[in-house]
């Protein structure tokens, strides 16, 4: 008598699916350390954030928002982040094509250079675009005071989270993939469209989400070059050490949540995009 020792295919799938979904106490112990850090640092902050916001009262949230000040410095922080992010997806990708498929003098240094804005303190990157275009300018540019001093604070910052996201993805792209398109007939813009974008849209997505976080989140590089002008140059950050300073912490919570929600439905609406060009692609 023989035994049928054959399963059936739901059955191999409910347990591929317990086995898939089962950790083991190793990994059980790593992922509860791991969401526990996790929460210590961000979640559990974040939460207290909007708790203190909501403990103001709606009329406090209201009152904060609806401020001719704080309008101003949250439409200008947005506009200019949003802005920069726009210049960086095209900028950057641009300069990670050019390290990358490029041989030339210097690009060593230019790989070194890339990575300043990452390891300079962002007051010592405000102290050096004041002494470049500020009101004793060498180059006899003065941005000064302006809303382009905003601008280019961000700007300069926020250069290498694209650059340095849509690199790595580039260096694994396999040269022989658009060669073989180009000899079936594909023109560069079809090689483009149907195979470069749709690789490298999550290495953008990600680095532009990266821009814009840091871009509605800066402080240093901004306060001596834009001046911190209420209803002209004043950004979000310094709206809120402004209400902090002032002792309404309420106030500064509300501000702080509004951009909080800002970033998330950035992060939303990019990798939306993201998984719409993967897809036609």
């Amino acid at each position: 008598m023989t035994l049928d020792t054959t399963l059936a295919p739901g059955a191999v799938r409910r347990r591929r699916s317990r086995s898939a979904t089962s950790l083991t106490r190793s990994s059980g112990l790593g992922l509860g350390i791991a969401l526990t850090w996790f929460s210590l640092l961000v979640l559990i902050p974040l939460a207290l954030i909007v708790i203190q916001s909501i403990d103001g009262g709606w009329e406090t949230f209201r009152n904060t928002l609806t401020s001719p000040q704080t309008s101003a410095a949250l439409r200008l922080t947005v506009t200019q982040a949003l802005i920069v992010t726009l210049v960086n997806v095209v900028m950057g990708t641009l300069i990670a094509w050019v390290l990358v498929r490029d041989h030339f003098p210097g690009k060593r240094l230019l790989e070194v250079i890339i990575d300043i804005p990452f390891a300079l303190p962002t007051i010592v990157a405000g102290l050096v675009l004041l002494s470049l275009y500020g009101p004793q300018s060498p180059i006899g540019v003065n941005v000064a005071n302006t809303e382009r001093s905003v601008f280019l604070a961000l700007l300069f910052v926020t250069l290498p989270f694209v650059v340095r996201t849509v690199e790595p993805v580039l260096l694994e792209l396999d040269l022989e993939v658009e060669e073989a398109a180009a000899s079936l007939g594909a023109t560069k813009f079809t090689t483009l469209r149907r195979i470069l974008l749709p690789a490298l849209a999550p290495a953008i997505t990600a680095g532009a989400a990266l821009s814009f976080a840091r871009g509605i989140s800066e402080y240093g590089s901004l306060v001596l070059l834009s001046g911190n002008l209420p209803n002209k140059t004043e950004v979000a950050s310094v709206r809120i050490l402004s209400y902090i300073e002032n002792g309404n912490e309420a106030a500064a919570a509300s501000v702080a949540t509004i951009l909080l929600v800002v970033a998330l439905l950035a992060i939303v609406v990019l990798q939306v995009l993201s998984s719409q060009v993967a897809r036609r692609g």
